[in-house]
């Protein structure tokens, strides 16, 4: 029974997800039907195998490549995740995407992204993984594709630079396959005590992290803001993306190798999270855009998950684990507050908003919860998620917990900006008809927000059910729910949010706006120059392959113009040169013949005396 359960978790989202493409268009009641079913079904499916621990295996290639698929405590957690965002985010897309082009497509693709995360979260075959790994790139593109007129570039640039990152995936399968002998996860355990080790261990690095969204791998994440279907953006880089690769992050480190903390490992993986936190804020810190605002912060975030997981110590693996789903949680809540204000302004131009609060309090409501809780605000879940990330940095050198609290600064900074702008202030001429957004776009928003609040009240509920008994016995005893243990970190963490509020009143007060009230940062001396540059796209890894691209074509054309200048110009024109010489040669005259005869015998009697 539980083995067919577990299938289904598969099987129902992806035969659902195909119906929506087979199904006439006018069916579009059936359709929706069809997405809220196939989404409840995984969430009760999900829930029916929590705590259920079996392997279950299907023969499939050959010896060592079976379809085998594993439950145990973190695939079940997953699985619980995935269901959960799945549900509440199609019953929030039935109506967001009403009157929107290929919405069939949409909802096929949505179903077909939660069937393929469950493969990848139930694979226990590094080949099976690989296979549901890269159908879920093939989606993302689909997903982002069926947006605005632009969107087709986007997924283009999604597709691409996934699709590299993925090859370092594949590549790095291969290598863990040869070093360990065997592609089943749950029987890989690879010193890191040679070159070949550690370069699989940075090549599945790079697929993970790309996949989580984290820098450099990031910047089709802000264009798809704009780009992409508002119900994209709360499902995939605020959910699936973050779960799909923030969990195979966690089985490189915890399984598949024997990653160790003060390792080089360790620290190249800190070092990649600090950035990614403090680089992706400081874009966020300018953006004037609700959405694209929101999707610097899906980056940011996932830097203290990776950040976490680096230090290699229980705490901190913990710590990342408990910030991906909190980070899932409240993304996706802000997201889905974005798109009720897209839903019922039009927009989500900052410069256009401001006052919705009072005509929009659900809405509202729901923002602020969520900003609390990505902002690290007691005592909402981010606060207890971040303070254990930062219990782990201090303890592995105190530049990396700078990094995370400075995060902290400017995420709590950019989110009052954002607050401010869109939801307080004056109400402006274009808005005052505008109304609450529909009961079944509000209800997963205050789901969400209710969660936040539980997860951290009551955050031994999800760290003694979900996430530590993901690391089974390496706790050593330790228990990591409650409230933090140090109260150092603590109060420095509340005086860091209170800075970030005494930085906005007097960004308001300095420039009467909450939407420039970091102006003094965006134009501060040293930064102008860098946010120019930032903002032309100058730092664009993407942008730097397009060029590279560009140079290498020109040089391969004017090399095909030369190859064909060699062939079709110079060549030709020597041969009828020499044949014209030649064919003026031809006198008719004898003796002329006679001489020419002579001078040859000459020249070869010459060559063999001298040679």
């Amino acid at each position: 029974m539980t083995a067919i359960a577990l299938l289904l978790t598969i099987i129902i989202p992806l035969f659902s997800g195909v119906g929506m493409f087979i199904f006439p268009q006018k069916m579009r009641r059936v359709k929706e039907a069809l997405l809220i079913l196939s989404s409840l079904a995984g969430l009760c499916l999900s829930v029916f195998l929590f705590k259920q621990d079996f392997t279950f295996n299907l023969p499939w290639i050959g010896p060592g490549l079976g379809l085998s698929f594993r439950m145990y405590n973190f695939s079940a957690f997953m699985l619980l995740s995935t269901g959960f965002f799945g549900f509440l985010i199609a019953s929030y897309s039935v109506v967001f995407m009403q009157g929107k082009k290929f919405v069939s497509q949409f909802y096929g693709y949505f179903l077909l992204c939660l069937g393929f995360s469950n493969g990848v979260f139930l694979a226990d075959n590094l080949l099976a993984m690989l296979f549901f790994w890269e159908g879920f790139l093939v989606l993302i593109f689909g997903m982002i594709a069926v947006g605005n007129k632009d969107a087709f570039k986007t997924a283009t640039k999604a597709f691409i630079i996934v699709g590299i990152t993925d090859l370092c995936l594949m590549a790095g399968i291969a290598l863990t396959a040869h070093l360990s002998g065997t592609m089943v996860i749950s029987s890989i355990n690879l010193p890191l005590n040679n070159t070949l080790a550690n370069l699989a261990f940075i090549l599945l690095m790079v697929g993970a992290i790309s996949k989580g969204g984290a820098m450099p791998f990031h910047s089709w994440i802000p264009d798809a803001a704009i780009d992409a279907p508002l119900p994209f953006m709360s499902l995939i880089p605020a959910a699936l993306e973050k779960l799909l690769g923030i969990y195979f992050l966690t089985r490189i480190a915890l399984d598949l190798f024997q990653f160790t903390a003060h390792s080089a490992l360790s620290t190249l993986l800190m070092v990649v999270g600090a950035l990614t936190i403090i680089l992706a804020v400081m874009m966020a810190l300018v953006q004037k855009d609700y959405k694209r605002l929101l999707s610097y912060h899906a980056i940011s975030q996932v830097g203290y998950m990776i950040l976490g997981i680096g230090t290699a110590l229980p705490v901190g693996i913990v710590g990342g684990i408990f910030h991906m789903i909190n980070n899932a949680l409240y993304k996706s809540g802000l997201f889905l507050t974005a798109g009720s204000v897209e839903k019922q302004t039009g927009t989500t131009n900052l410069e256009k908003l401001g006052g919705l609060g009072r005509k929009m309090p659900v809405t509202f409501g729901c923002f602020l919860i969520t900003a609390f809780a990505i902002s690290g605000v007691w005592p909402f879940n981010g606060f207890f998620s971040k303070e254990l990330v930062y219990d782990a940095a201090i303890e592995r050198g105190w530049i990396f917990y700078l990094a995370a609290v400075l995060g902290s600064f400017f995420t709590a900074a950019s989110f009052l900006k954002l607050g401010h702008a869109a939801f307080l202030g004056k109400l402006g001429s274009e808005n005052t008809k505008t109304k609450e957004a529909h009961w079944s776009m509000l209800f997963p928003m205050a789901v969400i927000a209710i969660v936040c609040v539980v997860f951290g009240v009551f955050n031994q509920l999800p760290l003694n059910h979900l996430i530590q008994p993901v690391l089974a016995g390496k706790l050593a005893g330790h228990n990591f729910s409650g409230f933090p243990a140090s109260m150092k970190l603590v109060v420095i963490t509340c005086v860091v949010l209170f800075l970030a509020l005494v930085n906005h009143i007097l960004g308001v007060r300095a420039k009467g706006s909450g939407l420039h009230a970091l102006d003094h940062i965006r134009y501060a001396p040293g930064l102008a120059k860098i946010y120019d540059l930032a903002e032309k796209r100058f730092f664009d890894p993407y942008n730097w392959g397009l060029g590279l691209v560009g140079i290498i074509s020109r040089i391969s054309l004017g090399i095909d113009r030369g190859i064909n200048w060699l062939s079709d110009g110079l060549t030709v024109r020597l041969a009828y040169g020499f044949s014209s010489g030649i064919r003026k040669m031809h006198t008719g005259n004898y003796s002329v013949y006679l001489a020419w005869s002579l001078v040859g015998m000459l020249v070869i009697f010459g060559f063999l005396v001298i040679f």
